[in-house]
């Protein structure tokens, strides 16, 4: 049977000789800290092309402890999520099919297969609270790896750092203190498979590429574990809606650095892709936009069935909008769509020089493109203009994250905070706009049904007009 955790972990590069530091300090008062060693064996799985692995999702078939099992990792917002199969699960070695099934989306047909073997030996300190509850999990770890085919690869130690029930971030920021104390070293590599294979690994881009790269591959990373969120019947639109608005505003933003026609082929697709998960997200935006408004309104002001008529109607459209996303998963276009992004991060399609420098150059033309739309939308009465400035503003700020690497730590922090400011402002405004159009016509469905009144739904509607206005207002009065 599958299950389902978050994983929420710290990994730390250490030398060999490496002296664990006292652990004592980390332990809450009336806690424990328990030590026990084990071997562990993990065989890594993964396509020819190691498509897993370029979007940050991980299986193994574990052997050795009480972890025992299929192990699919994927990435997830400051967290990764584990799918867990028993080891009986599929034929012989052969991954399950229920693993198959939710990674379609990111092997894209292609067979996934033994590609390395990791053995490690094992040293866990466990720290507990007060109450026997497990705080996290200090784990040393000597690694070892054979390669497909039987070839040694690198040998490593390391030290992770994984929270438990009763773990924190504070915890992990305070144990992350104390290894860096003694010597440890936040780790290059993401997962143990990454650094068993950067034996094999192209050569790094130059820094310029690299940096867009990097940033652009993080996004599909996020786009493919929403993919394999969906076909788990979970909720990731959001997440994967906001990867492909950092996308899509890489390739407008730094459009010049790429051939016309990729680029312009990629965010079509993209777009589409995020019109048909939009659909879901504005229903579920609104539902509970409305919701919140509905329990502000005195009960005497709710004038017939009004929430179940919004939470009907808008709960229907949502449905059947994400039917209609999940059947676009196994569609042609979205699989093409998935296929040329896997292209794009085995190799971007430049055209001209990238260096830090063109980059930043890039970002502050966005930047100072969003502060002089945002200025004439905010003299205006045009709700489009502000709306086109607000997009903009989201340009700039992902701009200014892509650089941030290469410039000024205060500067940078500062302009993203600013352009997130506004874009939020301005999101206000636009939601206001979007949920009274609604309403006008949920009110007007309502007036015409026996049994249901449109008052409450005038109300609301003069709600979200004077919220729209009260948005434009505060836009007018930012600083730029």
């Amino acid at each position: 049977m599958e299950s389902i955790q978050t994983e929420r972990e710290d990994k730390f590069d250490v030398d060999a000789d490496f002296q664990l530091p006292t652990l004592a300090s980390l332990v809450p008062t009336g806690g424990a800290l328990v030590s026990s060693e084990t071997d562990l064996s993990s065989e890594y799985f993964d396509t020819a092309g190691h498509d897993l692995l370029r979007r940050g999702i991980t299986v193994r078939r574990r052997t050795g402890d009480s972890d025992n099992g299929w192990h699919a990792k994927v990435p997830a917002e400051k967290a990764r999520t584990e799918i867990r199969l028993p080891l009986g699960s599929g034929a012989h070695n052969a991954v399950p099919d229920e693993l198959n099934d939710v990674l379609r989306g990111a092997v894209m047909g292609a067979e996934l297969a033994a590609v390395a073997t990791l053995t490690t030996r094992r040293t866990i300190h466990t720290v507990s609270d007060a109450d026997g509850a497990v705080v996290a999990e200090i784990a040393d770890d000597e690694v070892s790896v054979v390669l497909i085919g039987g070839a040694t690869g690198p040998r490593w130690r390391e030290v992770e750092v994984e929270l438990g029930p009763a773990g924190s971030e504070s915890f992990l920021k305070k144990a992350g203190k104390v290894l860096r104390a003694a010597g440890a070293r936040p780790s290059a590599h993401p997962s143990k498979l990454d650094r068993a294979l950067s034996v094999v690994r192209q050569e790094p881009a130059e820094p310029g590429v690299a940096l867009l790269a990097d940033y652009l591959d993080d996004q599909a990373q996020a786009i493919v574990a929403g993919d394999v969120y969906l076909r788990r019947g979970l909720d990731p639109i959001h997440s994967t809606r906001v990867a492909i608005r950092r996308y899509r505003s890489t390739l407008r933003v730094f459009g010049s650095l790429f051939e016309d026609e990729p680029a312009a082929q990629l965010e079509a697709e993209l777009s589409w892709y995020a019109s048909i998960l939009g659909e879901v997200r504005d229903r579920q935006v609104q539902r509970a936009r409305f919701a919140a408004a509905l329990r502000e309104l005195p009960p005497e002001l709710v004038l017939g069935p009004v929430a179940s008529r919004i939470e009907n109607d808008l709960l229907a459209e949502q449905i059947r909008y994400r039917e209609a996303a999940m059947t676009e998963l196994d569609g042609e276009r979205y699989r093409a769509l998935l296929t040329t992004l896997s292209e794009w991060s085995r190799g971007l399609p430049i055209d001209g020089e990238v260096t830090d420098r063109v980059l930043v150059k890039l970002a502050r033309k966005a930047g100072k493109k969003a502060i002089d739309r945002t200025k004439s939308a905010v003299r205006g009465t045009d709700d489009e203009a502000l709306h086109r400035a607000r997009k903009a503003s989201k340009r700039a700020r992902y701009a200014a994250e892509l650089v941030a690497p290469v410039v000024d730590k205060k500067v940078s922090k500062a302009n993203i905070k600013h352009y997130k400011t506004i874009q939020e402002v301005l999101g206000e405004h636009q939601d206001a706009v979007i949920a009274a159009e609604i309403l006008r016509t949920l009110g007007a469905r309502a007036g015409t049904t026996a049994g249901e009144n449109g008052f409450t739904f005038g109300l609301l509607f003069e709600r979200e007009c004077r919220a729209a206005e009260v948005a434009r207002d505060e836009a007018s009065r930012l600083e730029f």
